[in-house]
């Protein structure tokens, strides 16, 4: 059956498929379509009745329930900075241990948990995962758009920067379906810059352009080779805690060298009043020799030539990276026939000025580098709804691809509309000690559970040699051909024990059924989500009941009768939490226990090193 949506506004009926693009940025985020314009189609950002068309990608909680997202979320920043989530996108796809550098600029809580488990946010007793907190934002992004368009909006085009990894590109589009958006595709950032100046949409062009974007907490360098309208990245660098978030606590150090009182980080309040006086600072120097403000009564004043100072060696380390990608990609700057500007922070002068003294080329900045990447999803979106036929678009997988992990939940390796031929793979260990075997089961579909999906195949890989949990290491291949046959292989990498399986994904599926398993995936999104955190959170908890009982079996005499009992207590409280089902609580008990354990880890580490030091001599 066909599907129309209708205009709300007119009632008449919109006949084109209507998908969007999105720019999910650390910063801001923003969101764009196409539009016939005398005769042409040209990408165009929405704006809502206060002109604007950035959403700052801020969340606020507040304590009663209520949701705030964008500017409203922003202004809360100072007056309750403990509820207010900010640059969740340096947060995704992220462990504890990916961001414990940076933890401490963070004003909000980020919750340590001393595992590789990925991080969480806690808001008073409420605890979030970065994929829900992008999903507000989304979910912000789909309202602006429907409110402006008078349409629904349920399929989007959403861009990442060219270093997210597998897992950061798979949240994303977890974020995406839990904020009702069917993502059509994920797309790099420097390809959507491209598209949107028109680079490689003529069949009859070939050139290679350098895309320099450096965003409120990203930077990529990306080398493109345009030919025949078919884009091939030759190579890409950078960093992902590079941008200009960093320029800004440069300006908060020179602050802190002019008022010495400021150099704390007890005071979350003050953290937050730096910052945006930084932001504020570095947006003045921009287009001004000398900046001059004040925070709790206390004059500042910086010269730009003082700010480029303290950034030119941020901005060292950008050229650092285009030199490593121009080696990657083997040429030099004399074969870049263009070079595009992306993101907020390239207004900086000395940035401009030095991107165009490296490669020696005039910049291609004429767009809004702030909308720049949204524009070009809304042409890749143009694309993909049969608007603009000048660019080739390759098969792509019509279902999600990936595995059963513990708790029955679906581990996503191919992603649904990834191009045909693909390849990815990724690693896991074993749940228990000595585990000779492994069960390795496909499913194909967008639930989070797999028993909500189409299991594909199964196989066992036998021989793991006996190791520790955690140990061994088994990598899972995915390789789709170009006929569109799966082939599944394990290894494990110690012993080279390896197991594979081949299968036909779309085997016995009707397009009926493919959307039908998409519309439930949409249908069902918070369900799911809600089900996955609590398998999550729960195998979290019986993974730290498991290795809390090992510790005090083993190491009773560390601890104190009082110690010994406080740790029994909280870990019955952590099975009461377990038996209620419930996220929040099961998250807070395992919290208070890895709390309460983590000075006897301490202690035991100090007690081996007394240990292992007796009777030798230190010079």
């Amino acid at each position: 059956m066909a599907k129309v949506s209708i205009n709300l506004a007119t009632g008449s009926i919109q006949e084109e498929e209507l998908i969007v693009g999105i720019d999910l940025g650390t910063t801001n985020s923003l969101i764009a379509i196409v539009r016939e314009d005398e005769g042409q189609r040209k990408p165009i950002a929405l704006r809502e009745t206060d002109g604007l068309t950035l959403v700052p990608s801020i969340i606020h909680f507040g304590p009663f329930g209520d949701v705030h997202v964008g500017q409203d979320a922003r202004q809360h920043l100072l007056d309750a900075p403990e509820r207010t989530i900010y640059s969740v996108k340096r947060l995704m796809g992220k462990s504890y241990h990916d961001v414990e550098d940076h933890a401490a600029s963070f004003a909000y809580k980020v919750i340590d948990d001393h595992t590789d488990s990925l991080v969480k946010v806690a808001v008073g007793n409420q605890f979030y995962s970065p994929i829900e907190l992008s999903a507000q934002i989304l979910h912000q992004l789909k309202a602006r758009a429907e409110h402006v368009l008078k349409v629904p909006v349920s399929k989007a085009v959403i861009t990442v920067p060219a270093y997210f990894n597998d897992t950061q590109r798979q949240a994303t589009r977890d974020a995406g379906k839990l904020a009702g958006l069917d993502v059509l595709r994920i797309v790099n950032e420097p390809t959507a810059a491209a598209l949107a100046y028109g680079l490689g949409v003529r069949p009859d062009e070939e050139r290679s352009i350098a895309v320099y974007d450096l965003g409120g907490g990203t930077f990529d360098i990306s080398i493109l080779r345009l030919s025949g309208g078919i884009f091939e990245v030759l190579s890409t660098h950078g960093d992902t805690y590079l941008g200009g978030d960093d320029f800004d606590r440069a300006l908060v150090g020179l602050f802190k060298q002019q008022v010495p009182q400021f150099n704390t980080e007890d005071d979350a309040t003050l953290i937050q009043e730096l910052r945006l006086l930084g932001e504020e600072a570095k947006k003045a120097l921009s287009h001004s020799e000398f900046f001059e403000g004040s925070i709790r009564g206390e004059k500042i004043h910086v010269h730009r030539h003082e700010f480029e100072s303290a950034i030119r060696p941020l901005v060292e380390r950008t050229l650092d990276s285009c030199r490593q990608a121009l080696s990657d990609a083997r040429l030099s700057t004399k074969d870049i026939d263009a070079v595009v500007m992306v993101g907020g922070s390239t207004r900086v002068p000395l940035v401009k000025q030095s991107v165009r003294e490296f490669f020696v080329r005039e910049l291609f900045d004429s767009f809004n580098p702030d909308e720049v990447v949204a524009l070009g999803a809304a042409v890749q979106a143009d694309i993909l709804a049969g608007k603009n036929t000048d660019m080739l678009l390759l098969d792509v997988t019509p279902l999600s691809l990936g595995i059963e992990t513990m708790g029955g939940l679906m581990d996503v390796l191919v992603p649904r509309n990834s191009k045909i031929p693909s390849k990815a793979g990724r690693q896991y260990t074993t749940q228990k000690d000595g585990q000779s075997a492994m069960a390795i089961t496909v499913y194909q579909g967008e639930r989070d559970l797999v028993a909500d999906n189409r299991k594909l195949a199964s196989f066992n890989l036998k021989g793991i040699p006996s190791m520790p949990a955690g140990l061994p290491k088994v990598e899972i291949t995915f390789l789709i051909d170009a006929d569109g046959i799966l082939k599944v292989s394990a290894k494990e990498l110690r012993s080279g024990v390896a197991q594979s399986i081949s299968v036909k994904p779309q085997y016995g599926l009707t397009d009926e059924e493919v959307e039908q398993m998409l519309m439930d995936s949409l249908l069902n999104a918070r369900k799911d989500m809600q089900a996955r955190a609590l398998v999550e959170a729960s195998t979290e908890a019986e993974q730290m009941l498991l290795t809390t009982e090992n510790f005090l079996q083993k190491n009773r005499n560390l601890l104190s009768e009082e110690e010994m009992n406080r740790t029994l207590s909280q870990m019955n409280t952590l099975r009461v939490a377990l038996s209620a089902k419930e996220k929040n609580q099961i998250q807070a008990a395992t919290e208070a226990l890895n709390d309460i354990c983590r000075p006897f880890a301490e202690r035991l580490m100090d007690s081996a090193l007394s240990e292992a030091m007796r009777g030798t001599k230190v010079l």
